[in-house]
């Protein structure tokens, strides 16, 4: 089984790997922050000790970030030049609109994206950590989003989900087969 779906949409490509989201190449990588921006586990705290004390200086001045907004920082030491900050929901048994604002986080991180100029970016799976949300409905969400925008958006290329296990990794691939992408 690889480790690295491609599926091409419009112009685009969206990738789905395994992998580690702070090595990859594309332009900007997304983080899974929290309302703070002040760091934490998971993504978050990965981003941060990769990328260096210059992001969390920005991310300082930028003060905070609202569940489903997004705020861009620069890359620090990343080879990503730029980390877009976006927070996802934290679960609740999906009736306080949990599946919503995933959305709209994903879709606020493509736009700034976009605004930014930027063609490549990388995404973790959002919500899906320490934030409880179901990894098999957050995929859904993800892939729904992110396919949606690059059809109706031409200025971003490529589209990459990195997953930190094989176990998320197969999950988002068992997603794409019942969504008929593969």
């Amino acid at each position: 089984m690889s480790d690295k779906i491609e599926i091409d949409v419009k112009s685009a490509k969206i990738v789905i790997e395994q992998g580690d989201i702070t090595k990859q190449a594309t332009e900007a990588i997304v983080n899974a922050a929290n309302s703070s921006l002040r760091g934490g586990g998971g993504v978050d705290g990965a981003i941060h000790r990769t990328g260096g004390p210059k992001i969390m200086e920005e991310c300082r001045k930028i003060g905070g970030c609202p569940a489903g907004e997004a705020v861009i920082t620069t890359g620090g030491n990343l080879k990503a030049k730029y980390v877009i900050h976006t927070v996802g929901p934290i679960w609740r048994s999906g009736k306080a609109g949990e599946e919503e604002i995933l959305t709209r986080a994903y879709q606020n991180s493509l736009a700034l994206a976009q605004k930014k100029g930027i063609r490549s970016l990388s995404f973790p799976s959002i919500s899906t950590g320490a934030y409880g949300y179901p990894l098999r409905e957050a995929s859904k969400v993800a892939i729904n989003t992110i396919s949606a925008y690059l059809k109706s958006h031409r200025k971003i290329e490529k589209v990459v989900v990195v997953l930190f296990s094989d176990n998320d990794f197969q999950v988002y691939q068992e997603t794409l087969k019942e969504m008929g992408l593969i």
